[in-house]
């Protein structure tokens, strides 16, 4: 059915226990799994519901950010609750076809979220650095933006399915992904442009926005002191640490991930530990659970709509007015937050 899809011994791994790991060893990375997998399912689905019951949520920017939800609540779904099963049981039990199923699902939602947090990143340069930033994404645009996204990660996730790399078990043998400890040159050659494009582009986009951002802010708050008029440099350095936030999260859950990549190509022959080999994968599946965290909930707008659902109204935190800076809408510096500006702040 898929061609050239497993390296030589993948059969091997279906008909027998694996011994390189201890018992114990499975049990507490299960354990660890489920905890990621129940707070990664609360929180991804929480804001895919807030986003859906509150229209002043629903705006073109907040369209990846959603994206970014429920790619994360798939790749939790499809991943990190298998993989709580399979540790448990101490071996990846499920058959050959379903661990090419997680290997694709797992590649191709995390590619997802991965472009989609760059997208994000992007879109927040045009609207706080661009004169008219705030006109240039439309829910048509951010609409189209979702189009590539979806297509352009297919075409990553497809490939092994057809002979370029493959998909088959990694590290401890109870999780799959991307055949990383396949020694070919289809290995090779993907796992290159893999880099580049899963990596390289997006933390340089993610990077360059940011930091537009950041020196854009600067730029305004000593222009408003110049003017004799008062700045906030609580706010500012909140956004200054949510901006380390995100990018540190980023490089926490994708750099391993690279770097293990690399050696595979550029050492070939070195021996990789399987538990060395598993770590990088297993970080990546925590990114689910942080990235709600750090793109909504530490949003005070968000928040507000967010504990108003979970009491069902009980609880108001709305204040009378806010002062904020805003890296989803116009730069601002003395108004009061607009109902259809959401951004970490």
């Amino acid at each position: 059915m898929y061609p050239n899809i497993t390296p030589p011994d993948l059969t091997e791994n279906f008909t027998a226990k694996p011994t390189i790991f201890p018992k114990s060893g499975y049990s507490i990375l299960s354990f660890l799994m489920f905890l990621n997998a129940i707070f990664s399912i609360f929180n991804n689905l929480l804001v895919i519901l807030v986003t859906i019951k509150y229209p002043q949520l629903r705006n073109p920017i907040n369209i990846f950010i959603l994206n970014l939800s429920f790619s994360d609540l798939m790749m939790t779904l499809c991943g990190t609750t298998i993989v709580v099963s399979t540790n448990y049981h101490g071996y990846f039990y499920l058959g050959e076809k379903f661990c090419v199923f997680q290997g694709f699902a797992v590649n191709y939602f995390g590619i997802v979220s991965l472009w989609s947090l760059t997208i994000l990143a992007y879109e927040r340069y045009n609207v706080v650095c661009e004169p008219v930033g705030a006109l240039k994404l439309s829910t048509q645009r951010g609409y189209q933006g979702l189009a590539f996204i979806w297509l352009f990660c297919l075409v990553w996730a497809i490939a092994p399915l057809f002979g370029w790399s493959s998909y088959g078990p990694e590290g401890v043998q109870t999780s799959c992904s991307i055949g990383w400890e396949e020694r070919s040159w289809s290995n090779y050659s993907y796992l290159i442009a893999y880099f580049l494009t899963c990596f390289i582009i997006p933390v340089t986009i993610i990077g360059f926005s940011y930091g537009k951002i950041l020196h854009s802010l600067y730029k305004l708050n000593r222009k408003i002191e110049d003017q004799g008029g008062k700045t906030n440099p609580e706010e500012e350095l909140r956004v200054v640490v949510m901006v380390l936030f995100m990018v540190v999260a980023f490089l926490v859950c994708w750099l391993p991930y690279t770097v293990f990549a690399l050696i595979v190509i550029i050492k070939p022959t070195l021996y990789i530990h399987p538990l060395a080999a598993t770590l990088p994968t297993y970080l990546a599946k925590t990114s689910p659970v942080y990235n709600p965290i750090i793109y909504l909930f530490l949003n005070k707008q968000f928040r507000r709509c967010a504990v108003e659902l979970l009491t069902c109204g009980h609880i108001d935190l709305s204040e009378p007015k806010e002062e904020t800076i805003s890296m989803a809408g116009p730069v601002e510096t003395s108004n009061a937050s607009k109902p259809n500006q959401v951004a970490p702040a």
